[in-house]
């Protein structure tokens, strides 16, 4: 046993950890959850710590079996990169990304690194959507792995269009926008409902979160393959 470890529960750290929906599907997989973001979030489920995350990382990321991240990488992400070519903008924006990596390369501990479609420098080890899990988002997301490996599932056919407004012209569909306002965004609890996130009611924590399920899934295949008893343990 690791002599950090009090019991036989892996333990993983969630950083830039928003309100938990990375950190649920972790609990959910067997482990026991710490969030650390730089704002408070009085909405996360688990141990919460506030601070800067590459710096806790660096300080402590050893002491944890698996370390989830999602940093900011605001110039990658399709939204910003496609609106900036449209009006001319530059890309002044936040990139934790390579911060991020750098300390957790220092940590020898197995990582996740997860991101949004676009151009973040991120491998995409295995990407996940929402249709694979049977959600009413799409909300497709790269994970890069280090440390080790996962087969990634295959990616069903989607149902059908993203409801609400694009270019003046309305789409019906399966899926909600969970993301941003207006134009037929989701609503609140719409959000809730389409990605199993009911402990917060935050708009801007929703439209950052990514659905349990998917860490679920991960946090699965990672106890797998640290050969530890707690893969597929229910909260």
């Amino acid at each position: 046993m690791n002599p950090y470890r009090p019991s036989d529960r892996l333990r993983v750290l969630d950083a830039f950890c928003c309100a938990g929906g990375a950190g649920t599907g972790y609990h959910r997989a067997g482990f026991d959850v710490t969030g650390i973001d730089i704002r408070p979030r009085p909405n996360y489920p688990y141990r919460f710590v506030q601070g800067d995350a590459v710096e806790y990382i660096r300080a402590h990321g050893a002491e944890y079996d698996l370390i989830h991240t999602s940093p900011p990488c605001q110039a990658g992400c399709a939204l910003t990169v496609g609106t900036n070519t449209t009006m001319g903008w530059g890309t002044a924006h936040i990139d934790l990304v390579a911060a991020t990596r750098a300390a957790l390369d220092s940590t020898g501990r197995p990582y996740v690194i997860e991101q949004p479609n676009g151009r973040a420098p991120v491998r995409k080890d295995i990407s996940l959507c929402g249709e694979m899990f049977g959600l009413g988002v799409l909300r497709h997301r790269n994970f890069e792995l280090g440390g080790w490996t996962m087969t990634n599932p295959t990616h069903p056919r989607h149902r059908g269009r993203v409801r609400g407004w694009r270019h003046g012209r309305y789409y019906d569909g399966p899926y909600v926008a969970a993301y941003g306002s207006g134009g037929g965004k989701a609503t609140i609890p719409e959000m809730q409902a389409a990605m199993g996130i009911t402990w917060t009611d935050v708009r801007e924590e929703l439209t950052e979160a990514i659905p349990p399920a998917y860490t679920q899934l991960i946090g699965q295949r990672a106890a797998q393959r640290l050969a530890l008893p707690a893969a597929g343990r229910a909260a």
